[in-house]
């Protein structure tokens, strides 16, 4: 019979799937609010000031990315843009550079459920590396925080029209 630790870090994995790429019943997930997004649409600001899907998608890559160090131990300053949180794409909204983003945002997300599936269930409730945020808030965090996005992104698709 599985221990109720290793019951619950299957939970939170399956919301960590169901918030980035799975099926879900409450509808779009991260990946799925960014299917058929042009790089021009994803450029699109809708008002100065105001975040675009591109910079949404860097930040949620970002913070994948700064989860998976905090579980792995790793140390700072190895994300593959500089800076951290909210950034100013780098270059043009290309076909290319959009492509390229959407890449990274996979890429730190495979590397984050990598990691969150190794943690040991015992130690859920450690806290991360360089945290003072237990491990089975971290990984929950992620799911939330890919949901928070998929909405923003779906609103301001609604906005583009």
């Amino acid at each position: 019979m599985p221990s109720k630790s290793s019951s619950e870090l299957r939970l939170l994995l399956r919301f960590v799937d169901e918030a980035y790429e799975k099926k879900a019943w409450h509808g779009p997930n991260l990946r799925g609010s960014l299917r058929g997004i042009t790089a021009r649409q994803a450029a699109w600001r809708p008002a100065p000031g105001r975040h675009n899907i591109r910079e949404l998608v860097l930040h949620a890559a970002y913070w994948k990315y700064a989860v998976h160090r905090r579980l792995v131990g790793g140390k700072r300053g190895s994300f593959s843009i500089g800076g951290s949180n909210w950034f100013s794409p780098p270059g043009t909204a290309t076909p290319k550079a959009w492509k390229e983003n959407l890449a990274l945002l996979d890429s730190c997300h495979r590397m984050f459920r990598n990691a969150a599936a190794k943690i040991k269930p015992r130690d859920l409730n450690k806290s991360a590396a360089g945290s003072k945020t237990s491990n089975r808030i971290l990984i929950a965090g992620v799911a939330a925080h890919d949901l928070y996005h998929a909405g923003q992104i779906q609103l301001l698709k609604r906005l583009m029209k």
